[in-house]
């Protein structure tokens, strides 16, 4: 049995209908260069690990208030630490402005994590995914509850559909999971979750017999979070705000994954041989949010989760705190503008 971990040593989601033209859940974005940055883009954007895409890149800041009351998101991730680990930043910060949100998990993690028996380790990571949510500000968990690492054996379609219900059901605006075109990527349940999700999308007349229950509705942005390797990336999000809510996520996944307890883990096997890290202080609580921020956010990101420091990624915009992520949202027409400058009566 392949080990959880070994595919996170190796080591891809977004409604249903055709998205309508929307204001951007950044209105706080702005080109980095129009922010006043002054990093040395050319070589951001030839570091082995960032890979930006022909799209210009956007700085998107933290905001005041709640001006994205009435939208609703919805966090997927195929396993119960593949949102907090990768775009808890982004999650908390949204749900801050304004946002509801839910957390869909599509496998059961059944053969991932602590527990005496297979069927104990499904239910420890079913409670810790409840427990992300809360620590998110997340509405509910939608629990599809496929076979962990299995999901290449269901037809995609099955998956697809079921996406496209919540969808419109939940009437979801903005979806955050994997990129369902990063390469190298080995675990089926990340490519499989996030091309389904994809399809949803883009499956504007699909599944017509669930309109007799559901509404259409249109999903109207998609982050895909990025990991190391080359990947598009278009937008930075700025979470400095939000990094001690995304380490307190990150602290609920006690069965699997690489944050959790581990920070109490290593001040004991210190203390058993009489030395300590004073970063890890004199209690496992704080031992163990120290150990995520300081190891798995930041410093041993790399060896941790497969992708560069929280820290290092807002460095060259003045940033405290940022996310990666590959951005699509509407793409304003042009059309309106160009009636009202260029119509004449007949």
């Amino acid at each position: 049995m392949m080990n959880r971990k070994d595919f996170l040593k190796t080591g891809l989601a977004a409604g249903a209908l055709a998205a309508a033209p929307a204001a951007s859940s950044a209105a706080s974005a702005a080109p980095a260069q129009a922010s006043g940055q002054t990093a040395d883009l050319e070589k951001y954007r030839f570091h082995p690990h960032h890979r930006f895409s022909n799209d210009e890149l956007v700085i998107e800041r933290e905001q005041q208030g709640k001006p994205h009351a009435g939208k609703v998101l919805a966090a997927i991730q195929p396993h119960c630490d593949d949102i907090p680990i990768f775009a808890g930043g982004l999650v908390a910060k949204l749900i801050h402005e304004g946002y509801k949100g839910y957390l869909i998990r599509t496998t059961n993690d059944d053969s991932a994590g602590a527990g005496r028996t297979r069927a104990e380790s499904m239910l420890n990571d079913e409670r810790d995914t409840a427990a992300v949510a809360e620590a998110l500000g997340l509405e509910r968990v939608y629990d599809l509850s496929y076979r962990n690492h299995n999901l290449d054996e269901i037809n995609i379609k099955e998956l697809t559909a079921r996406f496209v219900f919540l969808i419109r059901s939940l009437k979801i605006d903005t979806i955050i999971s994997y990129d369902p075109w990063a390469p190298y990527d080995n675990n089926p349940d990340h490519y499989i979750t996030a091309r389904a999700v994809e399809a949803a999308y883009t499956g504007r007349l699909d599944y017509p017999e669930q309109l007799d229950v559901v509404e259409p509705h249109s999903i109207r942005e998609r982050y895909y979070f990025t990991r190391r390797g080359p990947q598009f990336i278009n937008r930075i999000v700025e979470i400095t705000s939000h990094i001690d809510t995304k380490v307190r996520a990150n602290m609920c996944n006690v069965t699997q994954g690489p944050a959790g307890q581990h920070g109490r883990r290593l001040k004991q096997q210190l203390a058993e041989k009489g030395m300590k890290l004073p970063i890890l202080g004199d209690d496992d609580e704080t031992a163990d949010f120290n150990y995520i921020k300081h190891f798995v956010l930041d410093t041993d990101s790399e060896a941790q989760r497969l992708t560069p420091s929280d820290r290092e990624v807002g460095r060259p915009f003045g940033l405290e705190w940022a996310e990666r992520y590959y951005y699509r949202g509407p793409i304003p027409s042009t059309i309106d503008d160009y009636v009202s400058k260029n119509a004449v009566r007949l």
